[in-house]
């Protein structure tokens, strides 16, 4: 048994009862992978349980849920479905950035949160195949033009998560009237916006990451919600649900691993093979690192909740996590797939999903070269 992370009765309920309505999800994701179909029935699942409304505020409708309470929960998700965890991790999480930060006029804050209590899905689509990750800085080819008191947009964005069932994009685009980056809502159903299906991958195949396509899409000016201030962008907290995706699907391969270490018995040996010194030493460090890696992550987590005066210095740690979780992660699976051996390469064995759907956090934000460096610059100058 592992050291519990939960910090209230009520917390631990919550996830008990989310994983409860989540244990479906473990049953399908073979063949999800297989036919590299999207798990509409898992968001459904998620709808239906009210997740998507778990960081929305009360006064919309919504659980108001801390950054802790999101972690654990994907992490819980990510233990039956890694691709359906990250997915839904998007919306939850842009869901607290903009419940914490309220960035944009009321009137289209409002507008938005009510949509979500209604069951609305959001991401943002910021990534395009020119520009490489947002996080390096690139400018986006995505234009809007101001017409009048409307804006068009035209361009193409790439790695929009969740896009078979989004219902509205927050679309970055640059600006010529301002000469700098902006932010727009766009509503699915509008003329000029279409999503074409380019996402194929031997991992997280599951998250339905296509394109999204911008052809003369016209929006009125309210929502053109945000322009993107020169200077150090601040750090975003939610990212850390990347991290909790990964160890949760770590967390899977550990007890596969574990398990069939207690039950495989072959005839050359008395009893199962968990009585091997080489067994027990690969499980014993499968449990030192999810350890560490989970107290690292929660760790993190609290102080950032707790010492909000410290948020700037904390700051240095959100990428230190993502960098050391991810990375203990793929290691976790690896072990896991020595102890079960040649029958984890199994197409119909989990492990080999666990394996290919893990190693896709190191492309997720931050990169670990980018943290790496940070982390030198602050102790250098």
């Amino acid at each position: 048994m592992f050291m519990s992370f939960f910090q209230s009765a009520e917390q631990k309920e919550y996830i008990q009862k989310l994983e409860a309505a989540i244990k479906s999800f473990s049953g399908r994701s073979e063949n999800l992978d297989e036919s590299k179909d999207f798990p509409f029935e898992n968001i459904q699942e998620l709808k239906d349980f009210g997740y998507p409304k778990l960081t929305l505020a009360k006064e919309y409708g919504g659980n108001g849920g801390s950054l802790y309470d999101f972690l654990l929960s994907q992490e819980k998700i990510a233990e039956y479905c890694g691709p359906t965890a990250l997915g839904i991790g998007w919306h939850v999480g842009t869901v607290l950035s903009l419940t914490e930060k309220r960035p944009w006029e009321k009137e289209v804050m409002d507008e938005l949160f009510d949509e979500v209590s209604k069951g609305a899905l959001i991401n943002t689509a910021a990534s395009e195949a020119g520009t490489g990750s947002p996080t390096r800085g690139g400018r986006p080819e995505t234009t809007a033009i101001k017409k009048g008191n409307q804006w068009v947009l035209n361009g193409r964005k790439t790695f929009t998560t969740l896009s078979p069932v989004l219902d509205i994009f927050l679309v970055t685009a640059w600006v010529p009237h301002d000469e700098q980056l902006g932010t727009f809502l766009v509503h699915r159903n509008i003329k000029g916006i279409s999503i074409e299906e380019t996402w194929d991958m031997i991992s997280m195949q599951g998250t339905g990451s296509h394109d999204l396509v911008l052809n003369e899409v016209i929006l009125p000016d309210k929502y053109y919600v945000m322009q993107s201030k020169p200077g150090k962008k601040k750090p975003e907290s939610w990212l850390l649900h990347i991290p909790a995706c990964y160890i949760g699907i770590a967390m899977a391969a550990r007890n596969y691993a574990v398990e069939f270490a207690k039950t495989y018995s072959p005839n050359s040996l008395p009893g199962p093979i968990r009585d091997l010194p080489n067994v027990q030493r690969m499980i014993g460090e499968i449990e030192l690192e999810l350890s560490e890696a989970r107290h690292f992550l929660y760790s993190v987590a609290e102080k950032w909740e707790t010492q909000t005066e410290n948020h700037d210095e904390l700051s240095k740690e959100l990428g230190a996590v993502k960098l050391s979780v991810v990375n203990k992660s793929i290691s976790i699976v690896d072990k896991a797939m020595r102890v079960v051996g040649a029958k984890s390469l199994q197409r119909t064995n989990p492990l080999q999903r666990y394996y290919r759907d893990v190693r896709a956090g190191l492309h997720n934000p931050p990169m670990d070269d980018a943290t790496i460096t940070m982390l030198a610059k602050a102790a250098l100058y």
